[in-house]
């Protein structure tokens, strides 16, 4: 077994979701992102309970979705969360990257708001 596949054996399958979801938001150009269309939020269970705090949820307007997770959801929630949009899927980085883009359409508010890797 390669290294990687030993490494990816131990992940979870949250965990492994994330990180292709990542992988794939790397790739996506945000300055051709329609905040204005439906969204998709898909968080992940609670690593610290066994109960899910938070079920999948639909959203009219993505910029609504992508507020909700970056303003609302507990933090361990949103590290395995994912967005999809228009058949496009974007990880927790890739959420945070859409709330901090220029073009996002609504004010920012809260604690959550800060840059990653800043402390939230």
């Amino acid at each position: 077994m390669t290294r990687a596949a030993t490494a990816e054996a131990k992940m979870s399958a949250d965990e492994i979701s994330a990180a292709r979801t990542s992988a794939e938001h790397n790739s996506f150009d945000t300055a051709s992102f329609d905040y204005s269309i439906a969204a998709e939020l898909f968080p992940t269970r609670s690593r610290k309970s066994r109960r899910s705090v938070m079920k999948y949820r639909r959203f009219a307007r993505a910029a609504d979705a992508i507020r909700f997770a970056v303003e609302e959801l507990p933090s361990e929630l949103l590290l395995g969360a994912y967005l999809e949009v228009d058949e496009k899927r974007f990880g927790s980085d890739g959420i945070r990257h859409l709330y901090e883009s220029a073009r996002y359409p609504l004010a920012r508010r809260g604690k959550r708001a800060r840059r990653p890797g800043r402390g939230n």
